[in-house]
């Protein structure tokens, strides 16, 4: 039985549901954590990097069980709201303290990205998550049913690849000397994709308990992959999907 990718059965919507709340606030707490700088073993990074990667565990089981349209409509979500998390801690910051709170200056330097950091967060997530949803779709729709593995290992080098090249660039290029950007730059790639792998075994666990529980395993076949949710052209951007039993 085919279903279009953008339409799930209704035993679908609760775990696709859960997943968005998790990717957005997921996604939100690691900026938040963003603005503390940790070190583990010989890397330096900031305090997000610690967790950010687990958006992109999320958005492969998505696209590998749901398909790309589904995975996407998480993305966007995740994105939209941290743009509207930034938009709001900027605002709040215009009003003045009331007299007797001295914590204003402080919670501006903690919470208030700059343009440049706030910009680099959300281009990094979108273009990185969709690059991911995007190379794990295009993977699984040349081998059906073969084991998600190695599609994991690629989406993950390509996503964390884009994401972190981007945010890095917008964020910190020219600001940091060429040796210091590029340490930072190399130090969240290795960490962010090494955690990833490391969490391998969970996300094929994970895929396989889903896809017997939703009776799911889409496969995108698509005319072309748009990374926005809105057709594009008639049509739209998306021929009918096929899912494996």
């Amino acid at each position: 039985m085919n279903h279009h990718p953008l339409t799930a059965p209704a035993a679908g919507r609760a775990p696709l549901e859960v997943a968005s709340g998790l990717c957005a606030g997921l996604l939100i707490i690691s900026n938040i954590a963003s603005t503390r700088m940790v070190e583990v073993g010989p890397f330096s990074f900031d305090g997000g990097t610690l967790i950010f990667p687990l958006t992109y565990v999320l958005g492969d089981l998505l696209t590998e069980v749901y398909g790309y349209a589904r995975s996407r409509a998480v993305i966007w979500t995740a994105f939209l709201c941290l743009g509207a998390a930034f938009l709001c801690l900027h605002l709040v910051s215009l009003f003045p303290s009331p007299a007797g709170w001295e914590g204003g200056d402080a919670w501006n330097s903690i919470l208030v990205l700059t343009p440049r950091l706030a910009l680099g967060s959300l281009l990094a997530f979108l273009t990185g998550s969709l690059a991911n949803a995007w190379i794990l779709s295009r993977l699984k729709a040349r081998s059906p049913g073969s084991p998600p593995l190695a599609r994991f290992v690629a989406s993950s080098l390509g996503g964390e690849a884009a994401d972190t090249l981007i945010f890095t660039s917008v964020a910190f290029l020219g600001v940091l000397e060429g040796d210091l950007w590029a340490e930072l730059c190399l130090s969240n790639f290795v960490y962010k994709t090494g955690l990833e792998i490391a969490l391998l075994p969970l996300s094929l666990f994970l895929a396989r308990r889903l896809k017997r529980a939703e009776g799911r395993d889409q496969v995108d076949d698509v005319a072309s992959l748009s990374p926005f949710p809105w057709p594009l052209g008639r049509g739209g951007p998306f021929r009918r999907g096929r899912e494996l039993r």
